[in-house]
């Protein structure tokens, strides 16, 4: 999916959130096991669907106009937070094994990644 969104800053930050994930899915693996690991993939996979959503859709926009770019941006995130709030009920809902701390520190450090996408140049 990454390979579909344009602009190397997305497709930067994508690879960064699945670093992330993948480095506390081996702390939690360490600490809690197979479920651990599970939630801690769990917390990140949200954020890193939820930003490529939000990438796929922020570049179909209008970009020749201001308002046309503000529309797509605003639409962009209104569908990446649907995307994470079903998601977030879809896992807490029905993964009863489920480890809250890496879950939340895995979904929290992948929030905090995309952010960094304005300090990836385009070049």
């Amino acid at each position: 999916m990454a390979l579909l969104i344009e602009g190397k800053p997305f497709r930067t930050v994508l690879r960064w959130q699945v670093y992330a994930t993948v480095v506390l899915a081996l702390i939690a693996a360490m600490w809690h096991g197979l479920h651990g690991a599970y939630s801690a993939l769990l917390g990140g996979g949200i954020n890193v669907t939820a930003g490529a959503l939000f990438g796929l859709i922020a570049q179909r926009g209008d970009r020749n106009t201001a308002g046309g770019s503000l529309r797509a941006l605003f639409r962009a995130e209104g569908a990446k937070v649907a995307l994470i709030m079903v998601q977030m009920w879809l896992v807490l809902a029905h993964y009863k094994q489920i480890v809250l701390w890496a879950f939340f520190a895995s979904f929290v450090l992948t929030v905090i990644v995309f952010s960094m996408a304005i300090f990836v140049s385009d070049q």
